[in-house]
C-alpha cells in the first residue's frame, strides 16, 4: 500500500461517512448503518497503509544510519580517522 491509497481510503471514508449523516436525516437508519460501517472500514485501511509506509520509512532511516556507522568503523580500523593528527 501507498500514501496514494491511504488518501484514497480517507476520500471513501469521508464519502460513506456524509451518506450515513443524510440518511440519519431521512431516517434510514439502516442505509445509515451500513455506511458508517463502510465509512470506519476504509478509515481504519488508511490508517493500515500510513502505518505500512511509517515502518518502511523507519526501517529505511535504521538501515542509513547502520551503514554510515559501518562506514565509520571502517575508517577507524584502516586508520583513516581525520580526528586523529597524529603528532
Amino acid at each position: 500500500m501507498s500514501l496514494d491509497e491511504a488518501a484514497r481510503q480517507l476520500e471513501a471514508a469521508v464519502h460513506d461517512a456524509r451518506v450515513a449523516f443524510d440518511c440519519i436525516a431521512l431516517e434510514e437508519l439502516e442505509r445509515a448503518h451500513t455506511n458508517a460501517i463502510t465509512a470506519r472500514a476504509a478509515v481504519d485501511a488508511a490508517e493500515y497503509a500510513m502505518r505500512v509506509e511509517l515502518e518502511q520509512r523507519q526501517q529505511q532511516e535504521d538501515e542509513g544510519e547502520g551503514k554510515a556507522a559501518d562506514a565509520e568503523a571502517g575508517a577507524s580500523a584502516t586508520g583513516d580517522n581525520t580526528d586523529d593528527q597524529g603528532g
